[in-house]
């Protein structure tokens, strides 16, 4: 492939130079008449059929490495083909569907009539269809987990026409990814995991998959943007994609011009059901971890931080004095956690773990995850303004903890008011904390700070988002423990130029900046 592509290079520089020494005469003739300049027409064919050779060879060089799978699950139980779907037409990848949902009435009848006699039928065996490629010459698919999650029986069907039917297959919901093992009569070609870090927005790419049951069907698009996260699940990083996928092309590659996998086509979103130009796919970084723990292990062994974190916004940064997209703010330390050992606060803002840079939540969670249980690791923080190293030893997260665990309704107005002092400017009035009030407003333990016991009604502190019945456990950089204290923290600090507060609810700690221009 690199011979293959060194040649491509060789032969636009060729065009390139041919172009300039034919075409000289022909540009500056144009710019002194005071025409925009334009490229000879057999220039752009001979731009375009490289790009189109480019296409066709990688292709080629990959589809034999591309698999179509086909899933049957118990009887009555509903299998999802594709991330999104919602409809149980007569198939799941059936472009019928779209019939059926558009057609309440249709819909309905399918449903209730079975024979001639009227009556209802009973629930068939369910199937599905999805994508994958081979990762290990000896029958290692990758593929989408929910392509295969819940399913009796899975087949796996090759270019060639030959299929096998998988012994095995590991699931890993948290990621959407999973591996399926078949065993060939002899080695099979294989697609090379690529990195999908190195991918950059408009990067063209090819999807490649089975597309309401066409099997290896190649399309085009480029990287559309990195990093996103949909919430359809725990760990999200997802390439987005212009490259048309739809329900079939779950599980299928995404691959670069050096015909590596980038990505893994996972989920689309869409008002049609269809193609809407907005594709998603698990980066390859992530899926390369994924699938080595379950080839390995059967499962993925995560370890954890144990802290809850917020992103630094564009107000916050100014108040930590740091770039936005720098760092990541610890909201919540989880008590008996590798953080709560490492003594790590609410408010402090994560800078570096094990040498590596944190720039967001998502970023800070795929670093720490992929970290050995029982080593420790330098992390960089900023506390109270100053920078200071501590050691951290992770540990294996237990399997009752979630990655998106923290649930619970906000806190409620109290019943009583004792001893209240107010601050005009902020929109707020402020008392000590008492166990009575706290009991009832939802919290554990007696929390420290001062309790907000009145939120005026269209104050900078509303529109920071503050409300009644929060905590606040921090002025600026100086935690505050009664009301006394939070006077004094306040005198030192401008709300025209914003102020930091570390607030506490039932569910959780946050950094909120108020300002008049809240």
């Amino acid at each position: 492939m690199k011979t293959e592509r060194s040649r491509r290079l060789w032969i636009l520089t060729t065009v390139s130079l041919a172009s300039l020494m034919t075409g000289a005469a022909f540009f500056s003739q144009n710019l002194l008449i005071g025409r925009q300049p334009t490229l000879p027409t057999d220039v752009k064919i001979s731009h375009a059929k490289e790009l189109s050779s480019a296409f066709r060879e990688v292709a080629q060089s990959a589809l034999p490495a591309i698999v179509s799978i086909e899933t049957t699950g118990k009887a009555g139980a509903r299998r999802v083909a594709d991330v999104g779907d919602s409809e149980d037409g007569p198939g799941a990848d059936n472009p019928l569907n779209d019939v059926f949902k558009n057609n309440p009435e249709l819909r309905e009848l399918f449903k209730r009539r079975g024979g001639s006699n009227g009556a209802p039928q009973s629930a068939p065996r369910s199937h599905g269809m999805g994508s994958g490629f081979i990762i290990d010459a000896s029958g290692v698919i990758v593929t989408n987990n929910h392509v295969v999650a819940g399913a009796d029986q899975v087949v796996v069907h090759l270019r060639d026409g030959s299929e096998y039917k998988a012994y095995e297959w590991k699931t890993d919901p948290r990621s959407d990814v999973a591996i399926v093992r078949i065993k060939p009569a002899a080695p099979l070609p294989t697609l090379k995991l690529g990195d999908s870090d190195a991918s950059q927005v408009g990067d063209w790419v090819l999807a490649v998959g089975s597309p309401f049951g066409l099997d290896f069907t190649v399309t085009a698009g480029i990287i559309s943007a990195k990093g996103r996260g949909q919430g359809i699940l725990e760990r999200e990083d997802f390439l987005q994609t212009d490259a048309a996928i739809n329900p079939g092309n779950s599980g299928g590659p995404l691959l670069n011009l050096d015909g590596e996998v980038v990505g893994i086509n996972t989920a689309i979103s869409s008002r049609s059901g269809g193609y809407d130009g907005v594709g998603f796919a698990i980066p390859s970084n992530m899926a390369r971890w994924v699938s080595k723990q379950l080839t390995e292990h059967g499962e993925v062994r995560r370890v954890f931080l144990g802290v809850l974190i917020q992103p630094v916004s564009n107000d916050l940064a100014r108040q930590f004095n740091i770039k936005v997209g720098q760092g990541a703010i610890v909201g919540e330390v989880v008590p008996d956690s590798p953080a709560a050992a490492a003594k790590l606060e609410s408010g402090d803002v994560i800078l570096t773990l094990n040498g590596k840079p944190v720039s967001n939540p998502r970023n800070l969670q795929g670093i720490v995850e992929q970290l050995e249980a029982g080593k420790s690791y330098p992390l960089e923080i900023l506390r109270n303004g100053k920078q200071q190293s501590i050691n951290v030893t992770i540990r294996e997260m237990p399997k009752s903890l979630s990655l998106a665990s923290a649930k619970g309704q906000g806190p409620h107005e109290p019943e009583a008011e004792t001893k209240a002092s107010p601050f005009k400017d902020l929109g707020v009035e402020v008392q000590d904390v008492q166990q009575d009030l706290t009991d009832k407003l939802g919290y554990k333990g007696l929390p420290t700070g001062v309790l907000l016991s009145e939120v005026t009604a269209d104050s900078p502190a509303e529109h920071a988002g503050l409300k009644a019945g929060m905590v606040i456990e921090k002025v600026g950089q100086k935690r505050v423990t009664n009301v006394k204290e939070f006077s004094e923290a306040m005198k030192e600090l401008s709300i025209d130029k914003g102020v930091l507060f570390l607030v506490r609810t039932p569910t959780g700690s946050r950094c909120v900046v108020v300002s008049k221009a809240s």
